[in-house]
């Protein structure tokens, strides 16, 4: 049927709908008959009203060729179609009234107006029911790619109107945040609230999503796009501007939503495996739940369904939003949801909660992380990155949590700036706990730059095309090793799951990328193209601005030489030795005094003593700035 279907020429189907239109005309006229008589057999004026039927369908031939009307695809049947009938149902009754009064048939103008309005009825009628039909074939056939617009504004639009040119593509509806959009019609297809997405997915099949909101962060893209991934559609994405430069070819500027595009590489891990299992039933606490990695191990633990899901942020906007974000899902898998807000370095508070809530499970991920943010604010990066961790991992350990993983990073190896630097002390404290635990096995993992997550370049990149360019990068040929949220997330889970105590985990991503190369990338996946000496009328400059302090041009490779295999191909088992129980209580114990006085010197002296690796990176030929070391470049 649906080969049949699409097999038909466009004559073809034009023949069809007139055929069709010649068939409802003498219908509503005797319809109107009845009508106006008040009987169902109004024989005596069907037979007198017979000479009349030639008239009619010469004027339904000619008035439909004349207006159009059967080139109005039921897909097209909306508010200009559907004046253009009623022109046409009027117009027909005008000539046929013309007609009858020629032959002195006493008809009468109110029959005529009945006859319109019944026509024009009809002839609505028959196309919005065509067109349901033909969806609903269209929905179980395979043939056939069915999709769902998110975004019902300007751009949705567009895309709707360019679907509609295409005879293997079906939109079915659209998907808005704006609740005043809910339950109404636009462009002819429904628009449903993203709260009732399950609904739609369960009564038809959507083969893609398009985000039809070129003005999303890349931040929430990819969050919506996750969102429809784990429901096996495919999402594609609009470039930036697109709504502003019509809808000629609108559909080949599409591209594939997720960042995972701008790795080139297969996902090394994905979520979903039989090592969650371990997670099913438990309490588990999510510290830095607001932020993407936060947000995105939220999501994936709910999966498998833990008891109790405790979002522990120190922002309270970010925590209101990833509450929101959850809540539906929590409810449907009967998990009780935990929003605390306050800091991990509050002892109290985190013994209180802890308890409270008889957490089975402590995933780490509260960290201030950006490089020359925590470059210039050592005293507070190191109370955060340190203290915080020292303070959840002991509490952790005093009230007897079974097991807790700490998400540290890349930078933590031979670290080079303070951020990486409090990121391996982090590690050091939970190995020195390791050692002293019988009741909570610890652990880490260590993520590459996480692609899309909030202060990361693609966000920056994003924002920065937005605005027309130049992309900044610090050096086109400085390196990165680069995963997705979908993988930092699994890492971590899987490596709560592997842990026996003291482990290093870290994902092999293949091979570093150049940031000059992911500008480029980013830049021509939003539909531009670089301007430089091989296309000096290109749309976007890539510029260079030189290495920050405490950058690295490469970043050095996680998987070290002695790694251990584990369980998964893809994560290594790293060993990193830590510190003595009297060194750690030693450092920790000077870096308190520097934090209580608030000194940055102090404090970098305290990680060129105990850091040898950041010592030689940070040697005496460094310059002093603002109480920090900080590298010539």
């Amino acid at each position: 049927m649906v080969k049949l279907l699409l097999a038909l020429t466009p004559p073809q189907k034009r023949v069809i709908f007139l055929l069709t239109d010649l068939l409802l005309a003498p219908l509503a006229f005797f319809a109107a008959l009845v009508v106006q008589h008040n009987t169902l057999l109004p024989l005596a004026e069907m037979r007198a009203s017979l000479n009349l039927l030639p008239v009619l369908l010469a004027l339904t031939l000619a008035l439909g060729l004349a207006l159009s009307i059967p080139d109005i695809r039921p897909k097209d049947f909306d508010g200009g179609a559907a004046l253009k009938v009623a022109m046409f149902a009027a117009l027909l009754a005008g000539g046929t009234g013309i007609a009858a009064w020629a032959q002195d048939e006493a008809l009468g103008a109110g029959f005529f107006v009945i006859f319109a309005m019944l026509f024009f009825g009809v002839c609505a009628a028959t196309r919005i029911a065509i067109c349901h039909v033909l969806i609903w074939i269209y929905g179980r056939s395979r043939a056939i790619t069915n999709v769902l617009i998110y975004g019902a504004g300007r751009t949705g639009m567009m895309v709707a109107t360019a679907l509609r040119n295409r005879s293997d593509i079906v939109a079915v509806a659209f998907a808005d945040d704006n609740p005043a959009l809910a339950g109404i019609s636009v462009a002819g297809l429904p628009v449903y609230p993203v709260r009732d997405l399950p609904t739609l997915f369960s009564m038809a099949r959507i083969d893609r999503v398009i985000i039809a909101i070129p003005s999303l962060s890349l931040h929430r893209r990819t969050l919506i796009a996750q969102r429809f991934e784990e429901r096996g559609a495919d999402v594609w994405t609009l470039p930036a501007f697109s709504d502003l430069m019509g809808s000629t070819g609108l559909l080949d500027k599409l591209s594939p939503a997720a960042p995972r595009v701008m790795l080139q590489r297969e996902e090394a891990l994905s979520g979903g495996t039989h090592a969650y299992d371990s997670y099913a039933g438990a309490s588990v606490l999510v510290s830095g739940a607001g932020g993407t990695i936060g947000q995105e191990l939220c999501r994936q633990v709910l999966t498998v369904s833990p008891r109790r899901l405790v979002l522990f942020e120190l922002n309270e906007f970010a925590l209101f939003q990833v509450e929101n974000e959850l809540s539906v899902l929590a409810a449907d898998r009967g998990v009780e949801l935990v929003s605390v807000l306050g800091s991990v370095a509050d002892a109290a508070l985190v013994d209180r909660v802890l308890r409270e809530n008889e957490v089975d499970v402590i995933l780490h991920a509260a960290a201030y992380k950006h490089v020359p943010l925590v470059q210039k604010n050592a005293i507070q990066g190191l109370t955060n990155n340190v203290l915080g961790t020292e303070t959840l991992a002991q509490k952790a350990r005093e009230v007897g949590v079974p097991r807790f993983v700490l998400v540290s990073t890349d930078k933590a190896v031979r670290p080079k700036n303070v951020m990486g630097a409090s990121k391996r002390l982090a590690e050091m404290v939970v190995q020195d706990l390791a050692s002293r635990s019988t009741k909570t096995v610890f652990s880490a993992v260590r993520f590459g730059n996480v692609l899309g997550s909030s202060g990361s370049v693609l966000p920056v990149f994003q924002e920065q095309i937005l605005r027309g360019g130049p992309v900044t990068v610090t050096d086109p040929a400085a390196t990165r090793f680069f995963m997705t949220v979908e993988e930092a997330s699994a890492l971590v889970l899987l490596a709560g799951a592997f842990a026996q105590g003291g482990e290093i985990f870290a994902l092999d991503m293949g091979d570093p990328i150049a940031i000059g190369t992911l500008a480029r990338r980013m830049v021509e996946l939003s539909g531009f193209t670089v301007r430089d000496g091989a296309r000096p009328d290109g749309d976007i400059d890539i510029i260079a601005t030189g290495l920050r302090p405490g950058e690295k041009q490469h970043e050095e490779c996680m998987v070290l030489q002695g790694a251990v295999t584990t369980d998964h191909p893809k994560i290594a088992r790293i060993s990193d030795t830590g510190l003595s129980e009297i060194e750690m209580a030693s450092l920790l114990r000077d870096l308190r005094e520097a934090v209580g006085r608030a000194d940055d010197r102090a404090a970098v002296a305290l990680l060129m003593r105990w850091l040898p690796a950041f010592a030689a990176q940070n040697g005496p030929d460094a310059d002093q700035d603002e109480g920090l070391r900080v590298v010539r470049t």
